[in-house]
């Protein structure tokens, strides 16, 4: 077996991202980044006012004071809005201001209508009002200034940062082509009528809510029983349509686990076969012209955290994230758990925090790899390292969230 951290790092080793494509931004959302994006624009593209108020000049309140109040009479009023050839405030005067307008020439500060003292149409002031209360042209962003760097992913928030840089398209990895396979004599469709012996696939449909989760389009299924000539040529078709082929069942050592073989047989370099975790040991990840195939087991919940850990990391390595995932946390542990002697075991838990913001770990009851009616109550997946013994409760350990 090759432990879990040499098999997480074997993919950016294996992996390269694939090629570049323009992407128009209404597109762009979950893609990741092949270069970086550059504002197109100064942000903000000009002097505005940050709030309702008054524009003036600061330097025309110098001499206010209790005793010899200054007036400005408001001589215009701005909202935001297109304002074209838009005339300089006159000297001693205030313009009437809204949030998001346009500065006019020459005002330096904005006083803010609540603080303001008006007689009719005349602002007065008993003290000099300093210069504030403006966002000045590109005080974020100059135009030219990075915006993202290479390798992130467009999230929502970067997609509205990319939008307001006067961003159409960026440069982003080609989406991955997906396929993928179950097999298994026993396994049926959702909705097919079951004779003795036979179980309804959950792995289909949970590969594919879990691609969807991620921004993926929902992937082709396809099921197969377990006859080797079936499962040769539909591997070598899939591979030839993608770039990930992701099976589930067929992965381990018995009669009718042909997956491994096949695939080494149509080609594929073995980068490693089972993997020292618990569960979903019989794990295998082949490559071969940078696609990709990942055997998963066959029980649902090895499925779960075969998608969580090393399907996410594959991914992110084809699209060339900078820091692929998944990302881990750290949390103290509720109840002590059993370790194993030889295997990380990763356990379903869920989160809370206690009073001083500290993440809480819960493990949940029902961890076999063949039961997933705990998922309704799991948040994270919980890496307990391999030894002897329990890890007590109070103990600090890494987790990621479920998908």
């Amino acid at each position: 077996m090759i432990p879990l951290e040499q098999a997480l790092d074997a993919y950016p080793l294996n992996l390269h991202p694939l090629p570049a494509e323009d992407v128009p931004l209404a597109a762009a959302l979950n893609r990741v980044l092949a270069e970086p994006a550059v504002a197109a624009t100064d942000l903000p593209r000009f002097d505005q006012s940050a709030m309702d108020g008054y524009a003036l000049r600061a330097a025309d309140t110098a001499q206010a004071s209790a005793a010899a109040p200054t007036r400005l009479p408001v001589s215009v009023r701005l909202a935001a809005g297109p304002h074209e050839n838009l005339a300089p405030l006159a000297p001693g005067t205030a313009a009437r201001i809204f949030t998001g307008a346009p500065l006019p020439p020459g005002a330096d500060t904005v006083l803010p209508q609540e603080r303001a003292v008006r007689d009719g149409e005349t602002l007065l002031f008993t003290a000099p009002w300093p210069q504030k209360n403006i966002r000045w042209r590109g005080e974020e962003l100059r135009a030219g200034s990075a915006v993202a760097a290479a390798g992130q992913r467009i999230t929502p928030g970067l997609l509205a940062s990319l939008v307001n840089a006067d961003l159409e398209h960026v440069r982003a990895a080609r989406r991955p082509r997906i396929r993928v396979l179950v097999t298994g004599d026993e396994v049926r469709p959702v909705g097919t009528p079951l004779k003795p012996g036979e179980i309804h696939d959950s792995n289909g449909p949970l590969i594919g809510a879990v691609l969807q989760r991620w921004g993926y389009p929902a992937p082709q299924i396809e099921h197969l029983h377990d006859d080797a000539a079936q499962v040769r040529d539909t591997l070598e078709r899939a591979l030839n349509d993608a770039d990930v082929v992701i099976s589930a069942g067929g992965a381990s050592v018995g009669e009718h686990d042909f997956l491994p073989a096949t695939a080494e047989s149509l080609g594929l370099r073995r980068v490693f076969w089972k993997v020292a975790q618990k569960p979903a040991k019989p794990l295998f990840f082949g490559v071969r012209d940078n696609r990709v195939h990942l055997a998963l087991p066959g029980n649902p919940g090895a499925v779960l955290i075969s998608m969580a850990l090393h399907v996410r990391r594959a991914l992110d390595c084809l699209e060339g994230v900078a820091r692929p995932g998944p990302s881990w946390s750290a949390g103290r542990l509720a109840q002590a758990v059993e370790r194993d002697p030889q295997r990380v075991r990763l356990l379903r838990m869920s989160l809370d925090y206690d009073s001083d913001a500290t993440a809480l770990l819960q493990p949940l009851p029902k961890q076999d790899s063949h039961m997933l009616s705990n998922l309704a109550a799991a948040q994270v997946l919980a890496w307990v390292p391999a030894g002897e013994g329990r890890c007590e409760a109070g103990s600090v350990l890494r987790w990621t969230a479920l998908p």
